[in-house]
């Protein structure tokens, strides 16, 4: 008879046995050079600077590739998981799959250790199923499934990344550019794919993209997957070659380092950072504490994306956002990716309330680390909507950037105004032209008056350009609005039927007379005295009678 084969308990190591990186402790306000050097003499992989308070060795490096050696290493603190020794394997797993980049081991109140995930994070992998598919546009389904096929021709892996899987696992309509990460040659997959379908394409060599328009679908943007490396805050970064891990790894938050592989056996989705997680508690987090010093336009993509998907910020990535202004200002960072930034807000469905959280928050200190967000100013921005809207229905051709710039800095000092239209990058005209319309805020409105005579309310308003003209009524009072709508619905377009060759053939010399006369004239018109040709030809005259003389209209019988 056989015997009964031997049943062995399954050894079960718990978070204790699978402990893969060392932590050393270092003093209060140690910096992040000395830090660092420490960790790397003990072959350390994170840094306790307090109780509960631990940096990982990959941000310490960061901060000093970034020259921020000086920095306090505390400064650096993530918000890590903490276990027990006895935490079953299981329960490791799971935070490290949910995006948590290590899991502190702690013994009693010993820190005995950290189980660090992969580079880049678990890369847990779901199948998306068809509510993903049915989320997408027939055109997007049928431009993916032909890449699909394309990619496991070449061999290579292509991956849907960004705000389209974002936004098709938030329920919400995915009709934006679709873009596509390869690991392998991305422009070479755009190319063949342009073979396959039809369109036009541009490629950036430097960038290791290309994009695609292809019939309805609007844009595909095709990239290598790649590393990147910041060499000074603010600057734009070297990018290497990489994975798909990595290449997720240098996004701007976890809910947009998610991609979904394009496989021909099915579409799984790859979330290393727990982006997901965060996309059902309604949080937007950046993946790394330097993340907004790497970048600092990250910080307007955060209030955009904050307001645009009902996100909160997280506790952790507020004070990564504060640090960043506060280690400004950033040479490196030009003021057209300023611009940019303000320009991508005024495409969203609520710009007032994306500047409104940028204020708040003390953003604009990137224009001039003098400037303040004041009461007034956020309701300068409050009105911005409205004074766009009614520009456009005036069919004012003003530019709306210009418009949303005066709004940020009319309540501004001088200087701080000035500092940050240069650090705009205004130049020009357009630099001339904002420094008139703030110069006509204060002179303009003390002069305003919404009563006298017609030409007595449009004296202040001659002359006054069109942007000069939408500042005064979005920084205005009700008083002002209504003078300026009166001003452009019934003086503005006064002339005079004589003009200046008319006057002169009259008798006016030729010199500045002209066009005191043709003043006087358009004034005439305007207050009712003078109302047809006959009647300015009578003006003249009598001007030239009494030698020059001013002529005032309200004192003529």
């Amino acid at each position: 008879m056989a015997k009964r084969a031997q049943v062995y308990p399954q050894a079960e190591p718990g978070a204790g046995g699978l402990v893969n990186a060392v932590v050393v402790r270092v003093p209060a306000r140690t910096l992040v050079s000395e830090a660092l050097a420490l960790a790397r003499r003990r072959e350390a992989g994170l840094v306790a600077t307090g109780e509960g308070q631990v940096v990982l060795r990959q941000d310490l490096s960061r901060a000093v590739g970034l020259g921020l050696d000086r920095l306090a290493a505390e400064e650096l603190v993530r918000t890590l998981p903490v276990v027990s020794s006895s935490e079953p394997e299981v329960g490791v797993r799971r935070l490290l799959a949910a995006g948590a980049a290590a899991v502190v081991v702690r013994e009693r109140r010993q820190l005995v250790g950290a189980v660090m995930s992969t580079p880049g994070g678990v890369a847990t992998r779901v199948p998306v199923g068809r509510r993903f598919r049915d989320r997408l546009t027939e055109d997007a389904r049928g431009a993916l499934d032909t890449l699909t096929r394309l990619a496991a021709d070449a061999g290579v892996r292509a991956f849907l990344v960004g705000g389209t899987v974002r936004d098709a696992l938030l329920a919400r309509s995915a009709l934006r550019d679709l873009d596509i990460v390869v690991e392998g040659d991305g422009p070479a997959l755009a190319r063949t794919f342009l073979a396959a379908r039809g369109g036009a394409i541009v490629e950036h060599a430097r960038f290791l993209t290309a994009s695609v328009m292809s019939g309805g679908l609007g844009r595909i943007d095709f990239a290598t997957a790649r590393s990147e490396r910041y060499e000074r805050p603010g600057a734009l970064p070297r990018v290497m070659p990489s994975t798909i891990t990595q290449d997720l790894g240098r996004r701007d938050f976890t809910v947009n380092a998610l991609a979904v592989e394009l496989a021909a056996d099915g579409w799984d989705l790859l979330d290393p950072y727990g982006g997901r997680g965060d996309l059902a508690d309604r949080r937007l987090r950046v993946l790394h504490p330097l993340s907004f010093v790497e970048d600092p336009t990250r910080i307007f993509r955060a209030a955009r994306y904050a307001t645009r998907l009902g996100l909160t910020l997280d506790a952790w990535t507020v004070r990564a956002q504060a640090r960043a202004l506060r280690l400004g200002p950033y040479g490196a960072l030009s003021g057209q990716r300023l611009v940019a930034e303000l320009e991508l807000i005024l495409g969203e469905e609520q710009p007032a309330e994306i500047l409104r959280r940028l204020g708040g928050a003390g953003s604009f200190r990137l224009f001039d680390p003098r400037y303040r967000f004041s009461r007034r100013t956020a309701a300068h921005v409050a009105a911005l909507p409205e004074a766009l809207r009614w520009s456009r229905q005036r069919r004012l051709p003003i530019a709306p950037l210009e418009l949303t710039v005066l709004a940020l800095v009319a309540d501004q000092g001088r200087e701080v105004a000035s500092s940050a239209l240069t650090r705009l990058a205004f130049s020009g005209e357009p630099l001339a032209r904002l420094v008139r319309a703030l110069d006509a805020l204060p002179e303009v409105t003390g002069r305003l008056t919404p009563t006298g005579r017609p030409s007595e309310r449009a004296r202040p308003l001659w002359d006054r350009s069109d942007v000069e003209l939408a500042g005064l009524w979005l920084t205005g009072t009700v008083g002002v609005r209504s003078t300026i709508d009166w001003f452009l619905s019934h003086a503005r377009d006064a002339r005079p039927a004589l003009n200046g060759d008319a006057v002169v053939a009259l008798g006016v010399p030729r010199s500045a007379e002209v066009a005191r006369v043709l003043s006087d004239l358009r004034d005439a018109r305007l207050d009712g005295v003078v109302t047809d040709r006959e009647g300015e030809v009578a003006y003249v005259e009598d001007w030239i009678k009494k030698g020059g003389m001013a002529w005032l209209p309200s004192t003529s019988s």
